[in-house]
């Protein structure tokens, strides 16, 4: 059998990509609910129906997998039972000799290290929006940044002078700076 296996993605929150990828090829696919690494009942019910000479398909490692050492789990209990892993977007089929030269190899490790911070960094922006929580920096009293400016432009006073009596650093005093000199 050649099972397919997706899950909400931060580039894919549909699984859309995903399942025009693998519907064509596989004989059952099985779908996660949420993107969060934990409680993934679908890879659950996945591992736990595999037989000798069956095939995951998955679009990308990262769709399966949510950390190197999770990656290496999967692949040696897949290994132990004579599954056949195969990730599409990096041409990779587990019980092939891999036709990559090292440098190779590490990009793609790479890009899915890349992918596990984008996922966490994509679903804790959403808890905390969910939570009613504000995102980013904050912002700089109105006040403070004109005292701020006022002091620069005047001349008499130190960028040191400046932080310590607005709490503004340089680099955000220049920024404003920068902003107020583009609207004139």
């Amino acid at each position: 059998m050649i099972y397919g296996y997706m899950r909400p993605l931060y580039n894919d929150k549909q699984c859309l990509d995903q399942l025009n990828s693998l519907k064509p090829v596989c004989d059952k696919i099985f779908q996660e609910e949420h993107g969060a690494p934990k409680k993934r009942t679908e890879l659950e019910s996945l591992l736990m129906q595999l037989k000798a000479g069956d095939v995951i398909l998955v679009q990308r490692m990262f769709a399966l997998a949510d950390t190197t050492s999770h990656l290496f789990e999967l692949l040696k209990l897949c290994e132990r039972d004579q599954v056949t892993i195969q990730f599409l977007l990096e041409g990779i089929v587990t019980n092939d000799k891999l036709p990559f030269n090292l440098t190779e190899l590490v990009k793609e490790f790479l890009s899915f290290q890349s992918d596990i911070v984008k996922q966490s960094t994509t679903l804790g922006i959403a808890d905390a929006k969910a939570q009613g929580k504000s995102i980013g920096r904050p912002k700089k009293s109105n006040d403070n940044v004109k005292k701020a400016i006022s002091m620069y432009y005047s001349g008499n006073y130190t960028l040191l002078d400046i932080k310590n009596e607005t709490g503004i650093s340089k680099s955000t005093l220049y920024r404003y700076l920068e902003a107020v000199e583009e609207k004139e």
